[in-house]
């Protein structure tokens, strides 16, 4: 995987859990935001070089159908060192993002809640580049709290934020995202 000509750097697991420990330790709850914010930030390059990767396998994302695309891009993050993972849709308008062994999680931490920022800011950017409309990505169990896997929703962004009402109402986000079909 060529990263220099996608203006990506190989970034070691230990220095992104050290930097949300600093973050956590040094701003506490607003950390989130800004992994968020540099996720989202590093979304084209990392779509750059999935569009290299690709290109390398005699395919182009354009061409891809939706199979295609979620079996190549679950193949991509894992040979970029991210981690296996799975895309599930859930229904027509949410899909699901499973992965046992995401880079970013880090399982001794044992924060409250899921905390895979970094990652919904580049997901986001990196669905959306595919989609008609802008996308948004909840993680909605983690690793880093507890969980098996780190689960992320993506869907639009309208669609997101009715499920995130919802789920603060105290629905479960499966029922939620069953819903909103």
């Amino acid at each position: 995987m060529d990263l220099a000509s996608a203006n990506c750097i190989a970034l070691p697991r230990a220095s992104l859990a050290a930097l949300r420990a600093a973050l956590i330790r040094d701003t506490g709850g607003g950390f989130a935001a800004y992994l968020q914010e540099a996720g989202y930030a590093g979304g084209e390059a990392v779509f750059a070089a999935f569009r290299s990767w690709l290109a390398a396998r005699g395919e182009d994302v354009e061409t891809l159908d939706l199979d295609a695309f979620q079996a190549r891009g679950a193949d991509f993050f894992r040979d970029a060192g991210w981690g296996a993972l799975t895309i599930t849709p859930v229904g027509d308008v949410v899909a699901m993002v499973d992965s046992a062994d995401w880079a970013e999680a880090d399982p001794v931490s044992a924060l409250p809640y899921p905390s895979c920022h970094y990652t919904t800011g580049m997901l986001a950017d990196f669905f959306g580049r595919t989609a008609a409309a802008p996308l948004s990505v909840l993680e909605v169990e983690c690793r880093s709290s507890g969980s098996p896997h780190c689960r992320f929703l993506v869907g639009a962004t309208e669609v997101m934020g009715h499920l995130y009402e919802r789920m603060a109402a105290g629905e479960h986000y499966e029922a939620a995202a069953k819903s909103l079909q």
